[in-house]
């Protein structure tokens, strides 16, 4: 397990963010604290993008404050983000990682072996060779993956990371979530699958037009969801 680092909790204090003079967020207030995954629900929409982009220090509320480990203002320096589509370099699938490594700051003696480490962890060892824009969407998700963790992140950041994908290159990302948690990383993500929120979430965050409707432990979300909003969505009826 990885020891406490200094980027969480991260404490959203009545946070609104807007675009084009419309809330996009409005007086959002939720802790992110080490443990199992943070899955963040809710109808398209609803916030869950732009909340993440909030957290990864990506953008600026318009008003209130965020916190990281109790300090106002400071940059995210141990963490990573994954977009729903991410974007692949023109390199080899070990090409894209030795750059991550790079980027990060690692010695160039100490690349090759952390490249090796990060291809094996994602499955992707036998298409080390391979050209990044040549992989399936599955494996561009896994590489992703490994890239984000290349800067050893602390908090792992995740916009729907199985949109579009197969079950078997779902399970195959899942498993890798599983894996990192389980290591000590936080992972905070989105989804619009219910069902890889019931077999991922540590804890839920459902939300809707901008606002945190239900925080919840998981198995208390799903068994005994406590807004009427949660029930909807959890039954799979329309939020107005």
């Amino acid at each position: 397990m990885r020891p406490p680092t200094s980027e969480l909790p991260i404490l959203l204090d009545e946070v609104s963010v807007l675009a084009r003079g419309n809330p996009i967020l409005s007086g959002v207030s939720l802790a992110i604290s080490p443990g199992t995954p943070t899955v963040l629900i809710g109808p398209n929409g609803s916030g869950k993008t732009t909340l993440l982009r909030v957290l990864m220090g990506l953008v600026r509320p318009a008003s209130g404050r965020l916190l990281r480990g109790g300090r106002e203002g400071v940059s995210p320096a141990r963490c990573s983000i994954v977009f729903q589509r991410p974007a692949m370099l023109r390199r080899s699938a070990a090409g894209n990682i030795r750059y991550a490594l790079a980027a990060a700051g690692f010695q160039r003696s100490l690349r090759n072996a952390h490249c090796v480490e990060l291809l094996a962890l994602v499955g992707l060892s036998d298409l080390a060779g391979q050209p990044a824009r040549r992989l399936s969407g599955g494996e561009q998700q896994r590489l992703a993956l490994a890239r984000a963790l290349a800067k050893d992140p602390a908090v792992l950041f995740l916009d729907e990371p199985t949109a579009s994908l197969d079950p078997a290159a779902t399970k195959a990302v899942e498993d890798i979530i599983r894996n990192v948690s389980a290591h000590g990383i936080k992972v905070v993500m989105a989804t619009h699958d219910l069902g890889e929120a019931r077999r991922l979430a540590g804890e839920v965050i459902l939300l809707h037009r901008g606002h945190v409707v239900e925080t919840a432990d998981a198995n208390e979300f799903f068994t005994s969801p406590g807004t009427q909003e949660a029930r909807k969505f959890i039954a799979g009826e329309l939020l107005i």
